[in-house]
């Protein structure tokens, strides 16, 4: 498993019984949390006074009770600073335990000793963007959503690389790709994070089991004549890291490179577990 443990303003303090209780900088988040099945007793005094909770509906959805928490607040992930905030469907605009991945596309940019160009899918509020322009590449931030990428800027503003070279794209993600393959731009290095369901600026329906091996193998013909490396996040529980290492290595064999594949997590304080967050694949050029 790849950990997320380089966190200092973030930290998963105990999980339980359907829900997960969070330090995001100065403040305690309970939300809920599909992996934890288990019930066992409450080892942090945090969950009798957080900042905020969010409470599932048996009907679907859920809302938020806040407790003394601000509309918007920030941490840092090394150099990087995100803006938070609570908002629908339980999220707060960051997604902690791709920090790992993070600092592995750096490392790869920055031990590459070339120009690196990133296309960056399904983007959201830019992590990934931020950590590749940090390491200094050259960035393609595509995402469905005006808000997020809005939201993105935001965050690459305040961790200083607004001059960066980004481009800040509201595209649908399997429409931009098909576009840059007519118009034969290649990419050194691919990341996504594509959400399970979802639906583009103009009502295009993503459902990730149909849709995910005809989009790698579409984003296999960006890859330039010499790929640094492929990046996919998976949250679905149903795409196990071997279902990935499968798709990757089907539609990247005839380039130079190796697949791992594995469960992402993060630790937690109060019993020394590792939380599982998803799935990633790396692909990386030998």
């Amino acid at each position: 498993m790849w950990i997320a443990e380089n966190w200092k303003d973030y930290e998963v303090l105990d999980c339980r019984k359907g829900e997960k209780l969070e330090r995001w900088g100065d403040f305690l988040l309970v939300r809920p949390d599909p992996q934890v099945i288990w019930e066992t007793p409450k080892a942090c005094r945090g969950w009798d006074r957080p900042n905020g909770h969010y409470r599932r509906s048996k009907k679907g959805g859920g809302e938020w009770d806040f407790f003394q928490l601000p509309d918007q607040w920030q941490i840092r992930y090394g150099s990087l600073v995100f803006h938070l905030k609570p908002f629908s469907f339980k999220h707060t605009g960051l997604f902690p335990e791709q920090a790992v991945n993070w600092d592995w596309c750096q490392s790869r940019i920055r031990q590459a000793g070339r120009p690196i160009k990133v296309l960056n899918l399904f983007a959201y509020t830019g992590g990934a963007t931020l950590a590749a322009a940090a390491a200094g590449a050259s960035v393609t931030h595509v995402d469905a959503s005006k808000g997020m990428v809005g939201w993105a800027k935001e965050n690459a503003a305040s961790s200083g690389l607004s001059d960066r070279p980004i481009r800040w794209l509201v595209d649908d993600c399997i429409k931009f790709v098909e576009r840059e393959i007519r118009r034969g731009n290649h990419y050194d290095a691919i990341v996504m994070d594509p959400p399970s369901y979802g639906r583009g600026p103009k009502g295009e329906i993503w459902k990730i089991e149909d849709a995910i091996h005809p989009l790698i193998r579409l984003c296999a013909q960006l890859l330039s004549p010499e790929p640094l490396f492929f990046l996919i996040n998976s949250y679905t529980t149903g795409l196990a890291p071997s279902v990935l290492t499968y798709m990757l290595s089907v539609e990247l064999k005839d380039k130079k490179g190796q697949v791992d594949a594995q469960e992402i997590g993060l630790p937690v304080s109060s019993s020394g577990l590792i939380l599982p967050c998803g799935a990633s694949a790396r692909w990386e050029c030998l």
